[in-house]
């Protein structure tokens, strides 16, 4: 007995540009925080951290709160690109990503893992790329 094949096109319907930016901001979110978690299996990180340093900065209050900051505008920008009126959600998906681009390549900067941080780092930018063009692209009323 064989089973009818479905000859039947799928239907690829469209994805609203919101969904489109809030999905690569939380895809981006993940790549973040798995570079990072990963990174802690480098050779010598968790001693420089006990240390007191992360890469070239002393660990702190100050240091912490940069790096909150830093990592709570992509976290932030997945609820504002579905929430804030059309114009202003535009706009802050152009800035924005246009601002973390050279924040994400400065993070290959001095590794020795090239390869490692070089993949999340084309990845990181492949989806800041994809951020801007949903942005540019944004579909306009008649």
């Amino acid at each position: 007995m064989t089973t009818p094949r479905l000859t039947a096109a799928l239907v690829d319907q469209p994805i609203p540009v919101r969904v489109k930016l809030a999905a690569a901001w939380a895809s981006l979110m993940f790549l973040y925080a798995y570079v990072d978690i990963l990174n802690f299996f480098t050779p010598g990180v968790i001693e420089e951290i006990l240390a007191g340093k992360v890469f070239e900065f002393s660990l702190s209050q100050t240091f912490s709160t940069a790096a909150l900051i830093l990592m709570s505008v992509p976290i932030l920008m997945i609820a504002l690109s579905t929430t804030l009126p059309a114009r202003a959600a535009r706009i802050a998906n152009l800035v924005v990503p246009a601002l973390y681009v050279p924040v994400t390549a400065f993070n290959v900067l001095g590794e020795s893992w090239l390869l490692f941080y070089g993949l999340g780092v084309v990845l990181e930018l492949g989806l800041l790329a994809l951020i801007l063009r949903s942005a540019w692209t944004w579909p306009r009323g008649a």
